[in-house]
């Protein structure tokens, strides 16, 4: 099986020995994103429904890079470290995908990197 790594130029690079995606198949794999500032890197101020707003930017950016959009996702992982957050966080993705939505799995998670409160992973077609 042959596989592609693909970058955003927009985002961070990665900090550990991942890819922001991997083209294989047919399907392209997002790794998942927190709440990064992409010039700095660093976990942005605020609360779940800014660090949900900052991760699909960042989300964007990448399917961008593979010629994608939201409209071609089919799974979403998310993962929250406190499930009292879900409410904020679906109100924010509610509005990132039109019918039929992606199928998805939300997990509570006890640490995310650099703090997050939120991640989240994609899988597009």
């Amino acid at each position: 099986m042959a596989r592609e790594a693909l970058t955003s130029t927009e985002l961070a690079p990665p900090v550990g020995p991942f890819a922001q995606a991997i083209r294989a198949n047919g399907f392209i794999f997002l790794s998942g994103q927190v709440a990064q500032v992409p010039a700095t890197g660093k976990l942005i101020a605020g609360d779940v429904t800014a660090q949900t707003e900052q991760i699909f930017k960042n989300l964007h950016a990448v399917l961008r890079a593979a010629g994608k959009t939201f409209a071609d996702v089919v799974r979403v992982g998310v993962f929250l470290t406190d499930m009292k957050d879900f409410a904020q966080m679906n109100a924010v993705y509610a509005h990132q995908f039109d019918a039929p939505y992606p199928a998805r799995t939300t997990i509570a998670v006890s640490a995310l990197p650099l703090g997050a409160a939120v991640e989240i992973e994609l899988v597009a077609k």
